[in-house]
Order: structure tokens, then sequence, then C-alpha cells
């Protein structure tokens, strides 16, 4: 694998034993979903045992070593359909309800060109939900090292979406406190990949009280942006041919 790819999949491993997260993560991600799923940028399926219970999933991601993780950690399962694909517009065979994008538009250079795809194999009235990096703010050593491009604000990926002709159905932030550790890695300590240690001191400790007190009060900030977005029943390609279908968020 390139260094990049490399450094991400250290990146995830780490991230895996962040187990409180991804159950917070699912709780707040798998209520949007239905039962024929396409995970894009399944990376080593951190995610992906949350959604073990559908009927289809299908898990893409662009490295050949994340999708062979995945398998192996894994096995077994007639459920699960995992692919290494650039391109996923040929999965629309499986008849997907949703798709799930957790943590990777910020990777891809042309975002609209993606959610196009996405929104290409979903029939009307299918979901697409998004977890991105928020607050172009904390835009860090980090982020440049995972290979972002981008973090997003409400208004620019509200745009995104009318660009693309879907619809906007919530926004919401999570991870209040994450927002304030990643300034502090990104501004102060320069930090050039996440700390192990970090990660299971926020698992064990932050995660359990803050995902209750968000549940109860939704944050106006954080350093994740959950986005649901629809594929109306007039969805085009390129609404800009006719009209949008964007809607500001909530």
């Amino acid at each position: 694998m390139a260094t990049g790819a490399a450094y991400t999949l250290r990146d995830q491993e780490r991230m895996a034993r962040a187990a409180n997260y991804f159950a917070w993560q699912s709780r707040l991600v798998s209520r949007h979903l239905g039962r024929r799923v396409v995970e894009v940028g399944c990376g080593i399926g951190n995610f992906t045992g949350m959604l073990l219970d559908r009927d289809v999933v299908v898990a893409v991601d662009v490295e050949p070593a994340c999708v062979q993780s995945l398998r192996e950690r894994y096995p077994g399962r007639a459920n699960l359909h995992a692919f290494v694909a650039e391109d996923i517009r040929g999965f629309a065979r499986f008849a997907p309800d949703s798709v799930v994008c957790l943590n990777v538009l910020e990777h891809i250079a042309d975002d609209g060109e993606a959610l196009r795809r996405m929104a290409s194999i979903l029939s009307p009235g299918g979901v697409i939900v998004l977890l991105v990096p928020a607050f172009p703010e904390l835009f860090g050593p980090i982020d440049r090292n995972l290979g972002h491009y981008r973090r997003y604000t409400r208004k620019s990926l509200a745009k995104l979406a009318a660009e693309c002709g879907l619809h906007v159905r919530r926004t919401h932030f999570m991870n209040s406190l994450g927002f304030f550790g990643w300034w502090l890695n990104a501004r102060i300590l320069r930090r050039e990949e996440q700390s192990e240690a970090q990660i299971a001191l926020f698992d064990r400790i932050a995660v359990p009280v803050m995902s209750r007190a968000e549940a109860l009060l939704p944050p106006p900030f954080g350093q994740s942006l959950l986005a649901v977005l629809d594929r109306p029943t007039s969805w085009r390609a390129h609404p800009a041919e006719s009209s949008p279908a964007g809607s500001p968020p909530e």
C-alpha cells in the first residue's frame, strides 16, 4: 500500500479498540438505514459489524488490504458482500435502500461526483447517511496525513446536497468534546497521528457520558457532522439541468 493508505490503515486499527464510540455511532446512524445497505469506504470493518443484522450489506473500499482484513474479521456471513472498487454504480444490482458513508467523503477530491454515484444506485426515497469531519478551522496535520481534502460546515454540506439534487432530511453535530480534542491536537500539540492513549481515555470515560448528554441536548458544534439525505422521486444526477432539489438543514 502507499504511505497514505498505510497511515489510514494504522489509524483504523487504533480506532478499532473504541468500542463505545462505534456503538454510539451505530445508535445515531442505524436508525436511518434500511434492510439493504451499501457501505462506501468500509475500511477494515469497524462499523460494518454494526450492520450485520441487515438482510444485505455490501461493503466497498478502494484498498485491497482493508477489504481482505474485513473478510477475515467477519467470515461466513451470507448477507455480507465485500468488494474492492472505486466505482459503486455496479452495485445497484443489490437493490439497496440506503447508502452509508462514514468519514470517507472528505477523502474524495470530487465529493459531488461521489455523492451522485451514491444516489444513482438508490431507488426514489432511498437515503444516504453521511458522517463527515466538521469545521474547517480544525483542519490540521492529522487531517493532512489521513488524506482529507476538507472539513465541512452545515452550509457547505447543504450546498453540496442541493447541487447533487438531494434533499437534506436532517443534520446534526456529534462529539462536542472531540471538537476541543481535535483543536488541541491540530493547533497546540501539532500531532501527526492520533494517540492510542487519547483514544482509549476518550472511549472509556468521555463517550459514555457525552453520548447520553448529546441525546438529551444536541450540541451546536462537534468534531463530526451527521447528515441524512433523501433521493427525491424527480432526482437527476445533474440538477442544474432542471431545478435544484435541496433544502436547508434542520
